[in-house]
């Protein structure tokens, strides 16, 4: 008995760690070559690629381990670790090699005594401070921006002439019934609700703000749930549900555009990893942005599976 227990046990040990493999993020070439390839090799090089939560940090994390990996680096997987704060500092401990951050959050958030800057102005001081300060390098921007911003339901807006936040604020002050919907995060910062009710010079009565799953409040908003609610840009829900992005009428919010932040000891060990993530970059225009997040956001698909085929349309990788 004795004798037969002991392969059974190893058996199974050996079962476990390769269930345990199989589960963890770490990932070897999983593309292949395109013309990202053409720029770096990568061979022999480890990216630790990390993300906030949300459908687009999730669809830009993907988009990245996979170009990484057509140029032959390893990468790990570590996308939507968290909120903002979260993924920075796993940025500055080292945990992860680089993530996409928005140029607008990194401005109110991670640099203490910033002040108001032309949105032109805003990356030029971000690169110099943080790469001086953090050792943070940012690469090129997207072109597109994912700004905070504020919807109503389309025919909501027409009926009750809701165009700007200023409307909003008017709505507001009147006492007439309706909620407004903000994630978590933007419910803390100071440069969102607080600041917002101080540059626009209203205030909300906190039994009319509801704190949801950033991924609720647009068909929340749509179905009349919330009268108000506070959103990115960039998301590929705003045209499908019919909403209405309200006019910042006083520049309140930072611009945010995507741009990618790596470690300055990381991009030393090859600088040629910039030429993919320029590449990349340069490629996610805002309708491109747009069509890639309805994808996920309004019709379910895996972040991954559309990251793959998006890289593949473009020649960025090789086909399956």
């Amino acid at each position: 008995m004795t004798a037969r227990r002991i392969p059974l046990l190893a058996l199974l040990l050996a079962t476990a760690l390769l269930t345990a493999a199989c589960g963890m993020s770490s990932t070897g070439p999983g593309a292949a070559p395109g013309s990202l390839a053409r720029q770096a090799d990568l061979s022999g090089h480890t990216y630790v690629v990390g993300s906030k939560n949300g459908d687009e940090q999730q669809l830009l994390c993907q988009i990245t381990i996979t170009g990484l990996q057509s140029a032959g680096a390893s990468v790990t997987d570590r996308c939507g670790i968290g909120g903002s704060d979260v993924t920075r500092q796993a940025l500055l401990s080292g945990d992860i090699s680089l993530y996409w951050e928005y140029t607008g959050t990194a401005w109110a958030s991670f640099l203490p005594g910033t002040h108001r800057l032309p949105d032109d102005q805003v990356l030029r001081e971000l690169r110099e401070r943080d790469l001086a300060e953090n050792g943070i390098a940012w690469l090129r921007p997207t072109g597109f921006e994912n700004t905070h911003a504020f919807t109503v339901d389309g025919s909501t807006s027409a009926r009750l002439n809701l165009h700007t936040i200023s409307d909003m604020a008017a709505y507001l002050r009147s006492g007439r019934p309706g909620t407004v919907c903000v994630e978590a995060e933007y419910s803390s910062r100071e440069d969102g609700l607080r600041g917002l009710q101080q540059a626009y010079g209203f205030e909300i009565p906190p039994d009319r703000i509801q704190v949801l799953d950033a991924g609720l409040i647009h068909r929340s908003t749509a179905d009349g749930v919330c009268q108000f609610g506070e959103v990115g840009t960039s998301d590929g829900r705003i045209p499908g549900l019919g909403l209405r992005v309200l006019d910042d009428d006083r520049g309140y919010h930072v611009t945010d555009n995507a741009a990618p932040t790596i470690r300055k000891d990381v991009l030393d060990q090859a600088p040629e990893v910039a030429r993919i993530l320029d590449t990349l970059s340069g490629a996610l225009d805002r309708s491109t942005i747009l069509s890639l997040n309805s994808k996920v956001s309004a019709q379910g698909r895996v972040p991954r599976d559309v990251a793959r085929a998006w890289l593949d349309e473009r020649g960025f990788i090789g086909g399956p």
